[in-house]
Protein backbone atom coordinates (compact mmCIF):
# COMPACT_ATOMS: atom_id res chain seq x y z
CA UNK A 1 0.00 0.00 0.00
CA UNK A 2 1.36 3.46 -0.88
CA UNK A 3 2.66 5.42 2.11
CA UNK A 4 0.02 8.12 1.64
CA UNK A 5 -2.84 5.65 2.09
CA UNK A 6 -1.19 4.40 5.27
CA UNK A 7 -1.19 7.97 6.56
CA UNK A 8 -4.79 8.68 5.56
CA UNK A 9 -6.35 5.32 6.35
CA UNK A 10 -8.95 5.57 3.57
CA UNK A 11 -9.55 3.58 0.38
CA UNK A 12 -8.65 6.16 -2.25
CA UNK A 13 -5.79 8.71 -2.15
CA UNK A 14 -8.16 11.65 -2.63
CA UNK A 15 -8.16 14.46 -0.06
CA UNK A 16 -10.89 17.07 0.18
CA UNK A 17 -9.48 20.53 -0.32
CA UNK A 18 -10.89 22.40 2.71
CA UNK A 19 -12.79 25.62 2.02
CA UNK A 20 -13.23 27.70 5.16
CA UNK A 21 -16.62 29.12 4.22
CA UNK A 22 -18.01 25.62 3.71
CA UNK A 23 -17.31 23.74 6.94
CA UNK A 24 -19.96 21.12 6.28
CA UNK A 25 -19.88 17.89 8.33
CA UNK A 26 -22.35 16.46 5.80
CA UNK A 27 -19.93 17.04 2.93
CA UNK A 28 -16.94 15.74 4.90
CA UNK A 29 -18.85 12.58 5.86
CA UNK A 30 -20.10 11.99 2.31
CA UNK A 31 -16.53 12.15 1.00
CA UNK A 32 -15.35 9.71 3.67
CA UNK A 33 -18.25 7.32 3.04
CA UNK A 34 -17.29 7.31 -0.65
CA UNK A 35 -13.78 6.10 0.14
CA UNK A 36 -11.85 9.39 0.10
CA UNK A 37 -10.52 11.60 2.91
CA UNK A 38 -12.85 14.38 4.07
CA UNK A 39 -11.41 17.46 5.74
CA UNK A 40 -12.70 20.14 8.07
CA UNK A 41 -11.30 23.62 7.37
CA UNK A 42 -10.45 24.96 10.82
CA UNK A 43 -8.79 28.23 9.77
CA UNK A 44 -9.25 30.55 12.74
CA UNK A 45 -11.75 28.23 14.45
CA UNK A 46 -11.83 28.04 18.23
CA UNK A 47 -12.13 25.02 20.52
CA UNK A 48 -15.92 24.95 20.84
CA UNK A 49 -16.47 25.11 17.09
CA UNK A 50 -13.92 22.37 16.54
CA UNK A 51 -15.57 20.06 19.07
CA UNK A 52 -18.99 20.61 17.50
CA UNK A 53 -17.85 20.01 13.91
CA UNK A 54 -15.86 16.91 14.83
CA UNK A 55 -18.81 15.50 16.74
CA UNK A 56 -21.17 16.19 13.84
CA UNK A 57 -18.88 14.41 11.37
CA UNK A 58 -18.57 11.42 13.70
CA UNK A 59 -22.35 11.25 13.97
CA UNK A 60 -22.47 10.73 10.20
CA UNK A 61 -19.52 8.41 9.52
CA UNK A 62 -17.11 6.07 11.28
CA UNK A 63 -14.55 6.48 8.50
CA UNK A 64 -11.29 8.41 9.09
CA UNK A 65 -11.27 12.13 8.35
CA UNK A 66 -8.91 15.03 8.97
CA UNK A 67 -8.71 18.78 9.34
CA UNK A 68 -6.73 21.63 7.87
CA UNK A 69 -4.82 23.71 10.41
CA UNK A 70 -3.94 27.29 9.49
CA UNK A 71 -0.60 27.78 11.18
CA UNK A 72 -1.23 31.37 12.27
CA UNK A 73 -4.23 30.38 14.43
CA UNK A 74 -3.20 30.86 18.10
CA UNK A 75 -5.76 28.23 19.17
CA UNK A 76 -3.93 25.45 17.31
CA UNK A 77 -2.43 23.68 20.37
CA UNK A 78 -5.87 23.26 21.93
CA UNK A 79 -7.43 22.36 18.58
CA UNK A 80 -4.85 19.66 17.93
CA UNK A 81 -5.49 18.15 21.35
CA UNK A 82 -9.22 18.07 20.63
CA UNK A 83 -8.62 16.37 17.29
CA UNK A 84 -6.23 13.84 18.81
CA UNK A 85 -8.62 12.91 21.62
CA UNK A 86 -11.38 12.47 19.04
CA UNK A 87 -9.27 9.96 17.13
CA UNK A 88 -8.23 12.16 14.22
CA UNK A 89 -4.79 10.97 13.17
CA UNK A 90 -3.97 13.13 10.14
CA UNK A 91 -4.09 16.87 9.50
CA UNK A 92 -2.87 19.23 6.83
CA UNK A 93 -1.13 22.48 7.72
CA UNK A 94 -0.98 25.66 5.67
CA UNK A 95 -0.28 29.40 5.56
CA UNK A 96 3.03 29.63 7.39
CA UNK A 97 6.16 27.81 8.47
CA UNK A 98 5.33 24.41 9.97
CA UNK A 99 8.49 23.98 12.03
CA UNK A 100 6.99 25.03 15.37
CA UNK A 101 3.80 22.98 14.96
CA UNK A 102 5.06 19.56 13.89
CA UNK A 103 6.72 18.63 17.20
CA UNK A 104 3.28 18.95 18.84
CA UNK A 105 1.55 17.08 16.00
CA UNK A 106 3.95 14.17 16.44
CA UNK A 107 3.82 14.33 20.24
CA UNK A 108 0.06 13.80 19.99
CA UNK A 109 0.61 10.73 17.81
CA UNK A 110 -0.64 12.44 14.67
CA UNK A 111 0.82 12.94 11.20
CA UNK A 112 0.63 15.97 8.96
CA UNK A 113 0.91 17.04 5.34
CA UNK A 114 2.00 20.61 4.67
CA UNK A 115 0.27 22.53 1.87
CA UNK A 116 2.67 24.60 -0.22
CA UNK A 117 3.18 26.43 -3.49
CA UNK A 118 6.87 25.98 -4.36
CA UNK A 119 9.75 23.52 -4.43
CA UNK A 120 11.80 25.47 -1.89
CA UNK A 121 9.02 25.40 0.70
CA UNK A 122 8.48 21.68 0.06
CA UNK A 123 12.09 20.96 0.94
CA UNK A 124 11.86 23.15 4.06
CA UNK A 125 8.57 21.58 5.15
CA UNK A 126 9.88 18.03 5.03
CA UNK A 127 13.02 19.18 6.83
CA UNK A 128 10.78 20.70 9.51
CA UNK A 129 9.03 17.40 10.13
CA UNK A 130 6.10 17.27 7.71
CA UNK A 131 5.19 13.66 6.95
CA UNK A 132 4.16 14.60 3.41
CA UNK A 133 3.33 17.59 1.25
CA UNK A 134 0.34 18.84 -0.70
CA UNK A 135 1.74 20.60 -3.75
CA UNK A 136 -0.64 23.29 -4.98
CA UNK A 137 0.03 24.34 -8.55
CA UNK A 138 -0.74 27.70 -10.11
CA UNK A 139 -4.12 26.43 -11.38
CA UNK A 140 -5.47 25.95 -7.86
CA UNK A 141 -8.20 27.97 -6.27
CA UNK A 142 -7.85 29.52 -2.85
CA UNK A 143 -5.09 31.77 -1.61
CA UNK A 144 -2.00 32.21 -3.78
CA UNK A 145 1.27 33.99 -3.22
CA UNK A 146 2.43 37.16 -4.93
CA UNK A 147 5.60 35.39 -6.10
CA UNK A 148 6.01 33.69 -9.49
CA UNK A 149 4.45 30.22 -9.39
CA UNK A 150 4.63 27.00 -11.41
CA UNK A 151 1.79 24.90 -12.77
CA UNK A 152 0.91 21.50 -11.34
CA UNK A 153 2.52 19.82 -14.36
CA UNK A 154 5.89 21.38 -13.46
CA UNK A 155 5.72 21.67 -9.67
CA UNK A 156 4.65 18.14 -8.79
CA UNK A 157 7.50 16.24 -10.51
CA UNK A 158 10.00 18.85 -9.31
CA UNK A 159 8.95 18.21 -5.70
CA UNK A 160 8.83 14.43 -6.22
CA UNK A 161 12.44 14.58 -7.42
CA UNK A 162 13.65 16.46 -4.35
CA UNK A 163 11.77 15.23 -1.27
CA UNK A 164 11.58 11.82 0.38
CA UNK A 165 7.99 11.99 1.51
CA UNK A 166 4.56 11.38 -0.06
CA UNK A 167 3.50 14.09 -2.49
CA UNK A 168 -0.14 15.03 -3.10
CA UNK A 169 -1.01 17.01 -6.24
CA UNK A 170 -3.51 19.88 -6.10
CA UNK A 171 -4.72 22.18 -8.86
CA UNK A 172 -6.41 21.44 -12.18
CA UNK A 173 -7.84 18.05 -11.17
CA UNK A 174 -11.56 17.34 -11.53
CA UNK A 175 -11.92 13.94 -13.20
CA UNK A 176 -10.18 10.66 -13.98
CA UNK A 177 -7.89 12.31 -16.54
CA UNK A 178 -6.45 14.74 -14.02
CA UNK A 179 -6.25 12.04 -11.35
CA UNK A 180 -4.27 9.67 -13.59
CA UNK A 181 -2.05 12.50 -14.77
CA UNK A 182 -1.18 13.43 -11.18
CA UNK A 183 -0.18 9.84 -10.41
CA UNK A 184 1.88 9.72 -13.62
CA UNK A 185 3.77 12.82 -12.43
CA UNK A 186 4.81 10.91 -9.31
CA UNK A 187 2.18 12.06 -6.82
CA UNK A 188 0.73 9.42 -4.51
CA UNK A 189 -2.64 11.16 -4.40
CA UNK A 190 -4.61 14.30 -5.15
CA UNK A 191 -6.36 17.09 -3.28
CA UNK A 192 -9.68 18.23 -4.75
CA UNK A 193 -11.40 21.52 -3.95
CA UNK A 194 -13.46 23.09 -6.74
CA UNK A 195 -14.93 19.80 -8.01
CA UNK A 196 -16.28 18.93 -4.55
CA UNK A 197 -17.64 22.47 -4.23
CA UNK A 198 -19.92 21.68 -7.16
CA UNK A 199 -21.40 18.55 -5.56
CA UNK A 200 -24.91 17.82 -4.33
CA UNK A 201 -23.76 17.55 -0.72
CA UNK A 202 -21.86 20.84 -0.70
CA UNK A 203 -23.78 23.68 1.05
CA UNK A 204 -22.50 26.31 -1.38
CA UNK A 205 -25.39 28.37 -2.78
CA UNK A 206 -26.70 27.57 -6.24
CA UNK A 207 -25.35 30.88 -7.56
CA UNK A 208 -21.78 29.90 -6.66
CA UNK A 209 -22.09 26.45 -8.22
CA UNK A 210 -23.70 27.88 -11.36
CA UNK A 211 -20.96 30.47 -11.76
CA UNK A 212 -18.41 27.66 -11.83
CA UNK A 213 -20.48 25.57 -14.25
CA UNK A 214 -20.84 28.55 -16.61
CA UNK A 215 -17.09 29.27 -16.60
CA UNK A 216 -14.80 28.39 -19.49
CA UNK A 217 -11.05 28.40 -19.95
CA UNK A 218 -9.58 31.74 -18.97
CA UNK A 219 -12.53 32.58 -16.73
CA UNK A 220 -10.52 33.04 -13.53
CA UNK A 221 -8.20 35.82 -12.39
CA UNK A 222 -5.93 36.35 -9.41
CA UNK A 223 -7.47 39.00 -7.19
CA UNK A 224 -4.79 40.98 -5.29
CA UNK A 225 -5.31 41.08 -1.52
CA UNK A 226 -2.20 42.84 -0.27
CA UNK A 227 0.41 40.21 0.68
CA UNK A 228 -1.48 37.45 -1.17
CA UNK A 229 -3.85 36.77 -4.02
CA UNK A 230 -6.97 34.66 -4.47
CA UNK A 231 -8.18 32.95 -7.62
CA UNK A 232 -11.74 34.04 -8.43
CA UNK A 233 -14.23 34.24 -11.28
CA UNK A 234 -14.91 37.94 -11.99
CA UNK A 235 -18.50 39.11 -11.80
CA UNK A 236 -19.60 42.31 -13.64
CA UNK A 237 -18.49 44.57 -10.76
CA UNK A 238 -14.96 43.15 -10.66
CA UNK A 239 -14.73 43.11 -14.46
CA UNK A 240 -15.57 46.81 -14.54
CA UNK A 241 -13.10 47.64 -11.76
CA UNK A 242 -10.35 45.79 -13.61
CA UNK A 243 -10.81 48.13 -16.58
CA UNK A 244 -10.13 51.21 -14.44
CA UNK A 245 -6.42 52.01 -14.46
CA UNK A 246 -6.51 53.95 -11.19
CA UNK A 247 -8.46 51.42 -9.10
CA UNK A 248 -6.55 49.66 -6.31
CA UNK A 249 -8.29 46.30 -5.99
CA UNK A 250 -6.65 45.67 -2.63
CA UNK A 251 -8.81 48.49 -1.30
CA UNK A 252 -11.99 47.23 -2.94
CA UNK A 253 -12.14 43.73 -1.44
CA UNK A 254 -11.49 42.34 2.02
CA UNK A 255 -10.73 38.64 2.44
CA UNK A 256 -12.76 38.57 5.65
CA UNK A 257 -15.86 39.34 3.53
CA UNK A 258 -15.40 36.24 1.36
CA UNK A 259 -17.53 33.86 3.48
CA UNK A 260 -20.44 36.33 3.54
CA UNK A 261 -20.30 36.97 -0.20
CA UNK A 262 -19.91 33.30 -1.10
CA UNK A 263 -22.57 31.90 1.21
CA UNK A 264 -25.08 34.57 0.14
CA UNK A 265 -24.18 34.29 -3.52
CA UNK A 266 -23.53 38.05 -3.50
CA UNK A 267 -20.37 38.34 -5.56
CA UNK A 268 -20.36 42.13 -5.36
CA UNK A 269 -19.20 41.60 -1.78
CA UNK A 270 -16.52 39.13 -2.86
CA UNK A 271 -16.17 37.34 -6.23
CA UNK A 272 -16.79 33.60 -6.50
CA UNK A 273 -13.74 31.56 -5.60
CA UNK A 274 -12.67 28.80 -8.01
CA UNK A 275 -9.69 27.02 -9.46
CA UNK A 276 -8.97 27.07 -13.18
CA UNK A 277 -10.49 23.60 -13.32
CA UNK A 278 -13.91 25.28 -13.41
CA UNK A 279 -13.52 25.06 -17.19
CA UNK A 280 -13.95 21.26 -16.93
CA UNK A 281 -16.97 21.21 -14.58
CA UNK A 282 -20.38 21.27 -16.23
CA UNK A 283 -22.80 19.65 -13.80
CA UNK A 284 -23.61 19.16 -10.13
CA UNK A 285 -23.06 15.54 -9.12
CA UNK A 286 -23.16 13.48 -5.91
CA UNK A 287 -19.80 13.14 -4.17
CA UNK A 288 -19.90 9.38 -4.66
CA UNK A 289 -20.23 9.76 -8.44
CA UNK A 290 -17.38 12.29 -8.58
CA UNK A 291 -15.03 9.96 -6.71
CA UNK A 292 -16.02 6.80 -8.56
CA UNK A 293 -15.48 8.46 -11.93
CA UNK A 294 -12.14 9.84 -10.78
CA UNK A 295 -10.70 6.47 -9.81
CA UNK A 296 -12.20 4.56 -12.74
CA UNK A 297 -10.00 3.17 -15.47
Amino acid sequence: MPELLNILGCRYPIIQGPIGALNSPKLVAAICESGAFGMLALGFAQADETRRWVSEVQDLTDKPFGANIMIMNPANPEILEILSKAGVTTVTTSAGSPKHLYPLIHELGMQGLHVLLSLSTAIKAVGAGADGVVVSGLESGGLRSTSPESTTMILVPAVVDHVKAPVVAAGGIADSRGYRAALALGAQGVQIGTRFLVSEECPAPKAWKQTIIDATDGSTVLLPLGPMKMRVIPNPKLADLMKEANVDLTQEYNLMDAPKGWLNGDFDIFPAGSGQVCALINEIKPVKDIIEEMVSG
